[in-house]
């Protein structure tokens, strides 16, 4: 009963988005708002993406990859949590995020635990098989959507048999809501700047043939956010 629910409810939603601004207008505005966009993530996100972690319970001396780690805030904790033993990959589009995640990085004495790179998740420069754990960040709902399954292949592809990856998004789960249609509005009207948008995070991640382990669901100024901890599904 529940999953009929959830597809009528789906189906009376209009479909996810697109995302019509390009990669290159992402990275001019993301190395733009790099030296203030800890203040928006501090006031919004960060408390969805600390929980995220949580769920995700990094080990000492573990392999993790941050795909999108804007201003590096979760990535130090990441550094934090595998100890000296262990080893941080971050990947963002952002040149000015890179720099302002090193100066962190450096502050807390962690930088050389952590390999930053600034690329594409769409196209990951990392081996098969090459992470225990993968964390994202309000960051897979930046794709348009027939890139999402590449970004989701291509984790799959770096994660370990075992091993399970972490993701806080933006959720169209709950349907109707006012402040989804607000914010949508919203995106289709400023789309350079309100450049992403909720999206189907479990269904997505099912589809690309993840096996869902965790789910929550919370929400950000009435915006419904989905938190899910997920293995490949041929993992025990």
């Amino acid at each position: 009963m529940q999953g009929h629910t959830k597809t009528e409810n789906k189906s009376e939603t209009s479909h996810v988005l697109p995302v019509s601004r390009t990669k290159e207008e992402a990275k001019r505005f993301y190395d733009r708002i790099s030296g203030v966009y800890d203040c928006f993530t501090r006031a919004f996100e960060r408390k969805h993406a600390e929980r995220t972690l949580e769920c995700l319970s990094i080990k000492k001396g573990e392999m993790v990859l941050e795909i999108g780690f804007g201003s590096g805030h979760c990535l130090k904790r990441i550094a934090q949590s595998v100890g000296e033993t262990g080893k941080v990959c971050g990947i963002d589009i952002s040149a000015g995020m890179l720099e302002v995640t090193k100066r962190r990085l450096r502050k807390a004495q962690l930088i050389d635990r952590v390999g930053l790179c600034r690329g594409d998740a769409a196209r990951l420069p990392y081996s098969d098989n090459a992470f225990d754990a993968i964390f994202v960040s309000f960051t897979l709902e930046l794709f348009d959507t027939p890139e999402i399954s590449k970004v989701l292949e291509e984790i799959k592809r770096i994660l370990r048999p075992t091993g399970r990856l972490g993701i806080a998004s933006m959720s169209r789960e709950s349907g109707k809501s006012a402040p989804l249609r607000l914010y949508e509005w919203a995106h289709r009207k400023w789309p350079r700047y309100v450049d992403c948008r909720p999206i189907y995070l479990e269904e997505s991640l099912m589809d690309a043939g993840y096996r869902i382990r965790r789910r929550e669901m919370t929400r950000m100024v009435g915006l419904p956010i989905e938190i899910i901890v997920a293995t490949k599904a041929t993992s025990d």
